[in-house]
């Protein structure tokens, strides 16, 4: 014999259910809506406080007559014109691009040596530790290691060019070398680091390809232009941009190596001039208006930079 169900009770909801309902839901989003504030606050009241008021305070500041301390007097754009006429601000800054002819070949070398230190050779493992030991090691002491080596009476640079026959130069003393001499020391500090990255690089590549090459008849040179040099282009690209921003703010070497700006003010950088007209003449309003010109001179390469690895994005795709 079949039984059926009880029928169910139907559920009624007055007016009063309805308001407590929806009191309920906009408490429980408000509340909701007070977390996720909390959440966002650190990051927004970070923004503002270490990025937006120092880039307004500095605009203004470069407007200003100001020794660092006492009262600032605006005076319009004259920082900026008297920057213009500044025959020192431009050597700098010509200085400043010298020092990036170093890039390319700081990251030729390391890629060479990711290449050679990916395969299996003997004591690789210590070849890497003893490239990457530079990077790690402090910029002061690898200054002052380097002034010594430099030294035109009794620096082993000159000792060992001496071995070969060759009169080496008093190189941080010479305008014609000082500069070479530091591009050198910076390339020789940061082989290991470009060198690290280029090696995981080339590591990634699928084996795969250059057995397919291989099959194909492929030369070496082909595997490296067609396969492996594409293959590290992202690497390539992150490096050469920062790079070139590390190497806009060069200044602890030139301030201990050439604490003078070297002979003929030859060494001078950009960063180092602003902070001697900051720190040592007390001129920090002009000081701020180079450091905001050197910014968006900055950023224009960078971005031209983002440009053109999507162009070659664009191509390869």
């Amino acid at each position: 014999m079949a039984t059926t169900a009880p029928p169910a009770e139907a559920t009624t909801w007055s007016k009063e259910d309805a308001k407590a309902a929806a009191k309920r839901s906009r408490r429980m989003h408000r509340k909701e809506h007070g977390w996720a504030a909390a959440f966002m606050a650190a990051p927004v009241l970070g923004w503002v406080a270490f990025l937006l008021f120092p880039m307004g305070f500095s605009i203004y500041a470069s407007l200003t007559n100001w020794n660092g301390i006492g009262r600032m007097t605006f005076i319009g754009l004259d920082n900026y014109a008297l920057l213009i006429k500044d025959p020192y601000f431009w050597k700098a800054l010509w200085n400043t691009i010298f020092y990036m002819i170093g890039i390319p070949i700081g990251l030729a070398i390391s890629l060479a040596l990711a290449l050679a230190l990916s395969r299996k050779i003997q004591g690789r493992t210590f070849f890497r530790t003893v490239y990457y030991i530079p990077v790690i090691s402090s910029l002061a002491a690898i200054a002052i290691l380097w002034q010594w080596a430099y030294n035109g009476d009794f620096g082993l640079v000159n000792q060992v060019l001496d071995i070969f026959g060759i009169q080496g130069p008093n190189w941080l003393a010479d305008p014609n070398w000082s500069k070479p001499a530091l591009i050198i020391m910076a390339v020789w500090k940061g082989l290991g680091y470009s060198m690290l990255l280029y090696l995981a690089a080339v590591q990634a590549v699928p084996r795969s390809l250059y057995e397919a090459a291989s099959l194909d008849g492929a030369s070496g040179w082909k595997k490296f232009t067609k396969i492996t040099w594409p293959m590290v282009q992202p690497v390539t690209f992150f490096l050469v941009v920062t790079n070139i921003i590390a190497g806009s703010m060069i200044f602890t070497e030139i301030n201990i190596m050439t604490p003078t700006g070297g002979p003929s003010w030859s060494t001078a950088s950009l960063v180092w001039y602003i902070w001697n007209k900051a720190f040592r003449n007390l001129q920090m309003g002009y000081a701020t208006a180079m450091a905001l010109v050197l910014g968006i001179l900055v950023l224009i390469v960078t971005a031209i930079q983002f440009r053109i690895n999507r162009a070659n994005e664009f191509s390869i795709d």
